[in-house]
């Protein structure tokens, strides 16, 4: 048996780290090393790493100021004895999953996939418990570095997508059935939580100059969040209440992206935006914000648009520039589907965290 890499997920919906996390599971397989999962009770990704014959070890995780992380962590490294403990998600993870690698004192990675900024002092006293730091974008690297992270201590790994699921070519009658959508219809999507930091309400803000151009657009929301009331009361205030498909959160994303004109992400913090990978690989335009990891994912002019953020303005303007020029939009998400195969496959995500495990267990072997 090859060695063994204990992995903390504690998100619960089987999409974006959690989704990254599984991926990275199977393909450390293939190249023989043994995962663990440790995640909370009923997870989406637990069950599907179960389906797939994977070591799943569950427990309740109530977030951040929830001690039962730590312990149970504790208690499956002193069981497990793995060679390495690799913790993916924040929620108090990243706190107790580094103090019970130092307790249990084994080598420990974590990876970091947004770019909020932490207070110097937590950065400073969090990540010192890691051997390193894998971020998935120079954004996130950046931020990391102005809290005062040492920079031979970060790792970069871009996040992955699955191009033989998603891919162009999408089954138009099913999505225009699905969403009631006229035939003449244009659909713009947003994938997306619906929280404050993912900017919905700018695009809002902007869709009344798009519609008096391009009055057969229609917007999809895919995704929930807390302020998806507050979301649909600034539509009914702005008139186009018609005009918006609120569409909660859908595990078929890989079908509806295809089918999408344009897909925007008027986020006013990304770490990288795996949505926005991922509707490259299925050929489709993006416009988005110019932070944090955006500009990795959509090079400007190339597979994309890139506008300032909280700019209903420039927003209209790009979304109305690429609507009036269907040659352009081919052209982008051609491009999109080549820089995603190239940069974002999975096996190259994977061969690049297996890379830092074999450089962090050479380390210690030294030590």
């Amino acid at each position: 048996m090859g060695p063994c890499v204990l992995h903390l997920e504690t998100g619960r919906h089987l999409y974006g780290g959690a989704l990254q996390v599984l991926y990275l599971m199977k393909g450390l397989d293939r190249l023989g090393w043994e995962s663990h999962l440790a995640c909370d009770l009923g997870s989406d990704i637990g069950r599907a790493f179960r389906k797939k014959g994977g070591q799943v070890h569950e427990a309740a995780m109530a977030g951040e100021m929830d001690p039962r992380t730590g312990s149970h962590l504790l208690r499956l490294i002193r069981k497990i004895r793995p060679d390495i403990l690799h913790v993916h998600s924040r929620r108090g993870a990243d706190l107790w999953g580094g103090l019970a690698a130092m307790i249990a004192q084994i080598p420990a990675v974590i990876t970091r996939r947004v770019d909020n900024p932490e207070p110097t002092w937590l950065a400073k006293l969090k990540y010192r418990c890691y051997d390193r730091v894998i971020v998935i974008s120079e954004g996130i690297r950046r931020v990391l570095i102005s809290e005062g992270v040492r920079s031979e201590r970060i790792s970069l790994v871009h996040s992955a997508v699955d191009t033989d699921r998603f891919k162009p070519d999408g089954d138009a009658v099913w999505f225009r059935q699905e969403f009631h959508l006229k035939p003449m219809e244009r659909t713009v999507g947003v994938i997306a939580q619906l929280i404050l930091r993912k900017g919905h309400a700018v695009l809002i803000q902007g869709m009344p100059g798009i519609l008096a151009k391009h009055p057969d657009v229609r917007f999809l929301f895919l995704g929930r969040g807390p302020l998806e009331g507050r979301l649909q009361e600034e539509c009914r205030r702005r008139g186009v209440q018609d005009r918006v498909i609120f569409a909660g959160f859908r595990n078929d994303i890989h079908r509806i992206l295809p089918c999408l004109d344009l897909v925007a992400h008027p986020a006013l913090m990304e770490g990288l935006g795996v949505s926005l990978l991922q509707a490259a690989a299925c050929g489709v335009p993006v416009i988005a914000s110019r932070v944090g990891g955006i500009p990795e994912t959509v090079r400007h002019g190339e597979n994309g648009i890139l506008a300032p953020p909280g700019d209903p303005v420039a927003l209209d303007e790009a979304i109305t520039a690429l609507l009036d020029a269907q040659e352009t939009r081919q052209k982008m998400g051609e491009a999109g589907r080549r820089l995603v195969s190239e940069l974002f496959s999975i096996s190259r995500m994977v061969a690049g965290n297996a890379g830092i495990y074999d450089r962090v267990l050479a380390e210690q072997r030294r030590c």
